[in-house]
């Protein structure tokens, strides 16, 4: 790759990494190595870097590759002009930060037709050089001389004069800078209510910011794009401002000396410049660099809660009832297997208007029994309460455990593709219901179906850019997916899309394959997958598992290329591989250092310890039970000081939105998550967290409800 030494000084010094783990990850990454599998079987070679740090390490080495192209067509674009001198090449080539290069280019960027370009055809230039000399003592005399042509008098070309200077003052690097230091230190931005809006109803959501205002840099994120939303909207006016006047008398101290008419005409056309040409630009970007910093912090928080989410706690292969409640169209019933395939439906309506709630509990008991359901898990949407109490109250002592479960994003899954595929012949009701009782035994499996965005973790996620929105989230996934890995016979097509090496063409060769020749005996079957190459083997084997192998190693994470020391290791112990796996007592004999070569070294050993200790193991947690509670059903039902149980449903960096049964999120803002200062909600909160909160404050007129945790267990 090239530019590999500079990329890897450049991010070593700004992630504060060594250059050795850096430089070794940009060629892995070059190599078409995948982030999962580098954090995970090539910590020799990174220093034992973490799935963050190399995030981090390719997202910054693909900027640096913008930059680069950046700057190719920039040095093109001067060479064409024949104004590429060796310094000024030279600057380029070392520079590698984008405003910089962008102001380095900036005089020689071509233009539309500017008033300064204007004067310039006019032969104003040499005029715009006296002027700024500042000796001549009467510029009207020296004017003169340039009264030709287009240039009807001395007025006109004075100003096109001082146009030219207004534009050299805007595109100097010295004068952006010094504006950018003012809008570091000073910026303010103000949101104002546009008054013909601000008695609608659709601008009461941004009644905060009908009169705003704060420095910048202490602008957080989500308020950043609360106002920005608002001024799409057309509800608010929002602009950045710095003390104009300080500003200019900056500038001015840098353009004029002394007193006279050169130097009042040069103040004039400073004074234009700034206002006209430097400040709008300036502003301009810092808007976006703001923007793009929110974006970022949305991003983030977006990505962390939809990981939470994805590794949500499994129930297993368990036979489910999933319910998706309703009133008037009733709740719509589907029984799985434990495979998660599609026996029954059927919809019952034991809720006003149709109000068949003996017959509704009849047929309940009766799928329940028919089908061996072991637990239940109903929608968390319209009439979920209501749905849940009738099923507890249908229910014998002997009757599976029942869950409420998210149904963000099922109605979106069941009209999609992918739900066409599964169940042609089925409606979109008993595609979402699948989908919820899905959710309940294996949550990564069934979310990966959907788009991230539509899950409902995230705020102001059609705000922030969705490029880098989608990249993040498709990461956060791939991630999810290859640190619990997947059952290469049960897998979806879709699921198997985020193992690493693989892909949509590959994940569906896959499928193909079992189909035609049956369930993977072995990881090395994979080979025989059509297209499914040595490079694609090595980077997906480790994150597949086969239950019941032959060999038990391919039920684990230890990757096949180590299966060789695993088998020297129970050779030494004069014993099995399964042998290994099942006895402590042998593996506790083992001297890992005994078996470190050019290839593998102590990382890698103790990693393969630990798994041979728990083969395939499932990071997440185990899931629990959640009861509301019985004496609140409505938000009128709610009184200040009142303690209820709840789930945490989003985290935002200003709060976490907690459900407590009321058809309404309560808010527990970050100042009342605990009873000291929290900077970050992911600190004390994850989502589908159960906790304990105080109602603080109930606004009806905007459907609020504020909540506290502190002195809360």
């Amino acid at each position: 790759m090239e530019n590999i030494k500079i990329f890897t000084q450049l991010i070593s010094t700004e992630l504060h990494l060594p250059e050795h783990g850096v430089e070794n990850t940009l060629k892995l990454l070059d190599e078409g190595c995948t982030i999962p599998f580098i954090s995970r079987y090539r910590k020799e070679r990174t220093g034992g870097l973490d799935e963050v740090q190399i995030t981090a390490i390719s997202d910054r080495s693909e900027r640096l590759k913008e930059i680069a192209k950046r700057k190719e067509t920039i040095l093109k674009t001067i060479d064409e002009q024949q104004k590429l001198t060796p310094d000024l090449k030279k600057r380029i080539s070392d520079c590698w930060d984008l405003t910089t290069l962008e102001d380095i280019y900036l005089p020689y960027k071509p233009k539309r037709r500017t008033r300064a370009q204007v004067a310039r055809e006019q032969g104003l230039e040499p005029l715009a050089t006296i002027l700024l000399m500042q000796r001549e003592p009467n510029p009207e005399r020296a004017a003169q001389r340039f009264v030709r042509g287009d240039v009807s008098d001395i007025a006109t070309a004075l100003r096109g004069a001082q146009d030219i200077i207004a534009e050299q003052v805007s595109e100097d690097e010295h004068s952006r800078n010094q504006v950018r230091s003012a809008f570091r230190r000073e910026a303010f931005i103000e949101s104002k209510v546009i008054k013909a809006k601000k008695d609608t109803d659709e601008a009461q959501k941004y009644s905060d910011y009908f009169e705003w205002e704060e420095p910048l840099k202490r602008c957080s994120s989500h308020r950043l794009l609360a106002m920005r939303r608002g001024e799409s909207e057309g509800i608010l006016r929002v602009s950045l401002t710095i003390d104009d006047e300080e500003a200019v008398s900056r500038l001015l101290r840098n353009y004029v000396r002394g007193q006279g008419g050169c130097q009042r005409l040069v103040a004039e056309a400073v004074e234009d410049g700034y206002k006209r040409l430097l400040l709008p630009s300036i502003e301009t970007e810092f808007a976006n660099l703001s923007k793009e910093r929110a974006d970022k912090e949305a991003i983030k928080v977006f990505s962390e809660n939809l990981r939470q989410l994805l590794l949500s706690a499994p129930l297993g292969q368990k036979r489910v009832m999933g319910i998706d409640p309703g009133f008037r169209t009733g709740c719509k019933v589907v029984c799985l297997d434990a495979q998660g395939n599609l026996l029954h439906h059927e919809a019952i309506f034991p809720h006003p208007p149709v109000n068949h709630r003996m017959q509704a509990t009849v047929h309940l008991q009766e799928m329940l029994k028919k089908f061996q359901i072991e637990a239940i898990a109903i929608g968390n949407g319209t009439a979920s309460r209501e749905t849940k109490d009738f099923v507890t109250e249908s229910l014998t002592e002997s009757a599976p455990a029942v869950y409420v479960v998210s149904e963000d994003g099922a109605s979106v899954y069941s009209a999609s593709k992918v739900a066409r595929d599964e169940f042609p012949d089925e409606d979109v009701t008993v595609r979402g219901a699948v989908s919820i009782g899905r959710r309940l035994m294996d949550p990564l499996a069934e979310l990966v179906k959907i788009d991230p965005k539509s899950i409902g973790v995230g705020q102001y996620q059609h705000d922030v850019d969705q490029t880098q929105l989608k990249h993040s989230l498709d990461q956060t996934v791939e991630s999810c997916v290859n640190m619990v890995g997947v059952n290469l016979n049960t897998a979806s097509q879709h699921l198997l899309t985020y193992i690493s090496g693989l892909g949509p063409t590959l994940a569906q060769n896959i499928v193909n394959y079992r189909k035609e020749n049956g369930a993977f005996t072995s990881r090395a079957q994979l080979k025989k997958v059509p297209r499914l190459g040595p490079a694609a083997y090595q980077q997906c084997a480790g994150f597949l598992r086969i239950p019941d192998a032959k060999n038990p190693l391919d039920n684990s994470a230890v990757h096949p290329e180590s299966y060789a020391v695993v088998e020297q290791m129970a050779k030494d112990c004069h014993c099995t591989v399964s042998d290994l796996i099942n006895k402590k007592e042998l593996r506790e004999k083992i001297d890992i250092q005994r078996y470190v070569t050019k290839e593998i070294g102590l990382p890698t050993l103790t990693d393969i310890m630990k798994e041979l200790e728990k083969p395939g193991r499932d990071p997440r947690e185990q899931i629990e039970e959640f009861e509301f509670d019985a004496s609140v059903q409505t938000v009128e039902d709610l009184r200040e000081g009142m303690e209820l149980p709840g789930i945490v449903t989003n985290i935002t960096n200003f709060g976490a939105f907690v459900d407590i049964g009321v058809h309404q999120d309560g808010l527990v803002h970050v100042s009342q998550m605990a009873d000291r200062y929290v900077s970050d909600p992911t600190q004390v909160v994850h989502l589908h967290q159960h906790v304990r909160v105080r109602v603080i404050d109930i606004d009806l007129r905007r459907n609020r409800i504020s909540l506290s945790m502190k002195g809360m267990k």
